[in-house]
């Protein structure tokens, strides 16, 4: 399976559905996953930071280096990371 796809639909939705005690650790999840997206895109970032949702699968991330990158499933249902 190709990997962008495997991002896709693996772990945006797992991000989505997971169903913690609280919103911190449902955020803590979110910030693991974009680190994970954004790293397997091959892009500089260590840690995402701190997010903000902007639509459902898009966000904007704030990564530990001071990058920052949308990150959204594309019309052709892969993941992209776009810095800003």
């Amino acid at each position: 399976m190709n990997k962008r796809i495997w991002i896709a639909a693996l772990i945006f939705p797992l991000a989505a559905l997971i169903a913690g005690p609280s919103r911190a650790a449902e955020d803590a999840t979110l910030l693991k996953d974009l680190t994970a997206v954004i790293m397997l895109l091959g892009l500089p970032c260590g840690q995402v930071v701190s997010a903000k949702r902007q639509a459902d699968n898009d966000h904007i991330a704030v990564c530990k280096n001071g990058n920052r990158y949308r990150v959204y499933v594309n019309a052709e249902g892969r993941v992209v990371a776009r810095k800003q």
